[in-house]
């Protein structure tokens, strides 16, 4: 039979945690019945659960799956980030932000904000970055308030923002509104995967998966969410990793809550260690803790020793090993297999990407939602796409390790040396030439980010583009001025960040 241009209607999800029910909710927000939606899961095996803290396009995914933002931090413990602040990372004792949002304002001179914040620096009359841009001073003073879309010129409109969570709670808030919108659940391991073996166009898909007890679930479109196993893309269809070690080092973390500890901050903080680093993500019962670290430089009883030694609060838990690879599929769609999440790829936590790239990778299957017959050329379209994003996030991640001037440990003297990939080496050279600031098709963050974590880890451009001095130099203080005046009295004027979650969001006492 051919299936060109036939429907399919069975989609199977195997696994559940983040990436399994963000697909669910998402696709059953979207598809209507014949459409089937079947999720298999075991609950004797668990998730990840390492991403709390995201980036701003989670709430276009909430969006889409139609989730209340209010009722989603009250089920998920939920608090705003503005952005990470870096400690350590260039030198020791220093630290600086990397926030939502854009620094300055848009362009209304002939270059960026950025090139006449550079010339001003230079003769002495600019303040550090943070001064303009509204989502960094507010988290320096602990302050948050949702956007204000009507003030059109104000920097209050500005406002860009993302969460932290408890990723378990989150699976199950979405298993809820999954299972109500007509998802089917399975418990049970998945043991098998089934190929069509007759010759046809069909020839080699799955056909179908077996459980533990000897059960086939069959389906048309299968969804690979069962995490660094990659049950089906790798284990079935064999479509090979990538492997980015070299580039990305740090191999495990561990994990550990602690009880909360002073004011409820509305950032994720990322310290830099002797072999790794450590992120604090705070919710609102509790404080999300790790080091991720590299395991031939330290063990796994130092690091765990360490980071228990970093803790703000009391541990509420056991510290938990996770061993990871970074690096990509090489395909993460092949023939009827679609991997979301951990499956497709894996880029450490530096950046809080983890449920980015799984939406992207949701959003993008939507965009190009296949028929029977499964078009070759949405596949390698779906494909590239999926190289680029994570390889933007790589080079991005990568930027903080090689862009250290540390000297106290091997470990960031072979991260300051290591060959780094062309693309971002041609960026780092821009901006160290002119302060040029590019932005390409797959870029995943916008110049503002490469700019903050270039300037916070102290690379400095040379010069400015001739065009910054067309303008007279008073004349541009007095716009900086203008900038950094307006975004400290909007700040003095928001709540405090624990003011606002108390009357928005606040969730249950447990």
């Amino acid at each position: 039979m051919d299936d060109w241009g036939r429907p399919l209607q069975k989609v199977v999800i195997v696994g559940g945690g983040a990436a399994g029910w963000m697909s669910a909710a998402a696709l059953s927000a979207v598809l209507k019945p014949p459409y089937e939606i079947r999720l298999v899961e075991s609950d004797e095996i668990g998730i990840i659960g390492v991403g709390e803290a995201t980036i701003p396009p989670i709430r276009l995914f909430n969006s889409l799956a139609r989730i209340d933002e209010a009722d989603f931090l009250k089920a998920t413990q939920g608090s705003f980030k503005l952005g990470i602040e870096f400690v350590d990372w260039g030198r020791r004792g220093e630290r600086y932000f990397h926030g939502f949002g854009s620094v300055g304002r848009e362009k209304l001179w002939p270059v960026d904000f950025s090139q006449y914040w550079l010339r001003m620096r230079a003769l002495g009359r600019a303040l550090p970055l943070d001064a303009y841009a509204i989502c960094n001073s507010a988290a320096r003073a602990g302050r948050f308030m949702l956007p204000r879309p009507e003030m059109q010129n104000s920097p209050l409109n500005a406002i860009n923002y993302a969460y932290h969570f408890d990723a378990s709670l989150y699976a199950q808030a979405l298993r809820r509104l999954s299972e109500a919108r007509g998802v089917r659940r399975t418990e049970g391991k998945v043991v098998n995967a089934l190929l069509h073996e007759q010759a046809g166009p069909r020839q080699g898909q799955v056909r179908a998966v077996q459980m533990q007890g000897g059960e086939l679930i069959e389906g048309d479109l299968f969804l690979d969410c069962s995490g660094f196993q990659a049950l089906l893309i790798e284990k079935a269809l064999a479509t090979g990793h990538e492997d980015w070690s070299h580039w990305l080092p740090c191999d495990r973390a561990v994990a550990v809550p602690s009880e909360p500890a002073g004011p409820l901050l509305p950032y994720t903080r990322a310290t830099a260690h002797r072999a790794g680093w450590q992120w604090r993500i705070p919710l609102q019962h509790r404080v999300g803790n790790g080091h991720v670290y590299a395991s031939g430089h330290v063990s796994d009883d130092e690091a765990a020793d360490l980071l228990l030694r970093h803790l703000d609060g009391r541990p509420l838990a056991e510290p938990r090993i996770i061993r990871f690879r970074t690096g990509m599929r090489r395909q993460a769609w092949s023939r009827n297999v679609v991997a979301i999440g951990l499956a497709a790829g894996f880029v450490e936590p530096l950046e809080s990407t983890a449920l980015h790239l799984i939406q992207m990778g949701i959003g993008d299957l939507i965009e190009r939602f296949p028929h029977a017959g499964f078009d070759a050329l949405e596949i390698a379209e779906y494909n590239q796409r999926s190289r680029a994003r994570y390889e933007s996030v790589r080079d991005f991640v990568m930027l903080h390790y090689h862009l250290n001037q540390r000297d106290d440990s091997p470990f960031w003297r072979a991260c300051a040396a290591m060959d780094i990939p062309a693309p971002l080496r041609r960026r780092m050279r821009l901006y160290e030439s002119s302060g040029r600031l590019v932005y390409g098709d797959g870029d995943e963050f916008r110049e503002a980010s490469w700019l903050e974590v270039m300037e916070g880890q102290n690379l400095r451009p040379r010069a400015w583009l001739p065009l910054a001095e067309l303008q007279g130099a008073d004349d541009t203080a007095a716009y900086l001025k203008g900038i950094s005046d307006t975004i400290a009295q909007c700040v003095a004027a928001m709540p405090s960040h624990e003011e606002f979650v108390r009357h928005y969001c606040a969730a249950a006492r447990r």
